[in-house]
């Protein structure tokens, strides 16, 4: 994982500038579109450290800018046509609702490369989408939540409901209720990817309601900094990035995240940047996972007994391997309808598009 350090040593190749002149033919301009801050400590974050990672494999071979905190919708559209402007020969945008944008930008710049994170749009031979399976990560958290609780009831602070939230939803409840049959799910909304004091606030209704584990589905570290406020009596885990900080108390204990979904971007843009600069570049839809290293375990702290930490491991092995699909039946629909059959596993194509919980979880899908 690409650290913190980073960050002083490969300032010097960043700029926040977009109207700038065009650079020089020879080196490629890599630009980047962040929904929150670069010290949210969650998803901007570790795509920051993924644009660090780029300029450090090819230095002055690539220059890198950004723009961070940037609104989804016509606000996007307006910094990603300045950033096509400015002379970017390639832009990542790194949010769901970046999705119109991008390709409503791309039609007017066909020499420029788009490239979108966890959309579907291709609309454009100039765009191209990226996207990571979250939920392998969210079925080895679920399992290790259903070991840790003692109350039998666990949390998942939801986003927004888009398919990528709901798989993740499903994944970590299926596998919880897998490792203990009395669990129970708590799914709050907090209809935000970045927003301290919301995530904060839902993971407080939460830990009232007697949920000991907890785990989100936005960017900030607010939930574990709540969680840590129960003095070791609830749990949680780093999201998108390690949010190592919390791994270990002051005063020696083990801290309130016990362990971490890391979001690895890096390879991949090294990877597509490097195709741009060899002339290899072609227009993909890319879904990785823990087999390219793209989705990542961080380390599990001394609060997660051995037995498991290596039931996890297992699991993370298996995935990894490709002997293991965390949505591999049998499994039913919350209606109680059949959806996989025993050993059947699901296809991309529902799982890129799943709008429906599986059987256990209570509740409705918001609209």
């Amino acid at each position: 994982m690409i650290r913190r350090t980073l960050l002083a040593t490969a300032a010097a190749g960043l700029t926040l500038a977009f109207g700038a002149p065009a650079i020089a033919q020879d080196t490629t301009k890599a630009c980047f579109v962040y929904v929150g801050p670069i010290g949210d400590g969650g998803w901007t974050y570790q795509h920051h450290q993924g644009a660090l990672a780029l300029k450090e494999e090819y230095g002055d071979k690539v220059e890198i800018a950004y723009q961070e905190s940037v609104p989804e919708g016509a606000d996007a559209e307006r910094v990603i046509t300045q950033m096509a402007l400015s002379g970017c020969n390639i832009i990542f945008t790194t949010s769901f609702g970046y999705m119109d944008p991008t390709n409503n930008v791309a039609a007017k710049f066909p020499d420029v490369k788009f490239e979108h994170a966890t959309g579907y749009k291709r609309e454009h031979p100039n765009v191209s989408t990226y996207n990571a399976r979250f939920y392998e990560g969210r079925a080895v958290v679920g399992h290790i939540a259903g070991k840790m609780t003692q109350t039998n009831k666990i949390g998942y602070i939801g986003s927004f409901p888009i398919p990528e939230v709901i798989m993740g939803i499903n994944s970590y409840y299926h596998h919880a209720k897998l490792a203990n049959p009395e669990v129970e799910l708590v799914v709050t909304w907090a209809y935000t990817w970045f927003d301290p004091a919301k995530e904060a606030d839902a993971a407080r209704a939460m830990l009232d309601q007697g949920v000991d584990v907890i785990t989100a589905h936005t960017d900030s570290t607010a939930p574990l900094a709540e969680i840590a406020k129960e003095g070791g009596s609830a749990w949680g885990f780093g999201q998108a990035s390690d949010m190592a900080a919390f791994t270990t108390n002051d005063d020696g204990t083990p801290g309130p995240r016990i362990a971490s979904i890391i979001d690895e971007w890096s390879p991949y843009y090294i990877k597509r940047v490097g195709a741009l600069m060899d002339g290899t570049y072609e227009q993909i839809d890319s879904w990785a996972g823990m087999p390219e290293g793209e989705v990542v375990i961080g380390t599990m702290n001394d609060a997660i007994p051995d037995d498991v930490k290596a039931e996890a491991q297992a699991m993370i092995d298996a995935i990894t391997a490709g002997e293991y699909h965390p949505f591999t039946g049998p499994m039913n629909k919350q209606d109680g309808s059949a959806w996989l059959a025993e050993g059947e596993t699901a296809d991309d194509g529902t799982l890129l598009g799943m709008d429906f919980y599986v059987e256990g979880i209570t509740g409705d899908i918001p609209n």
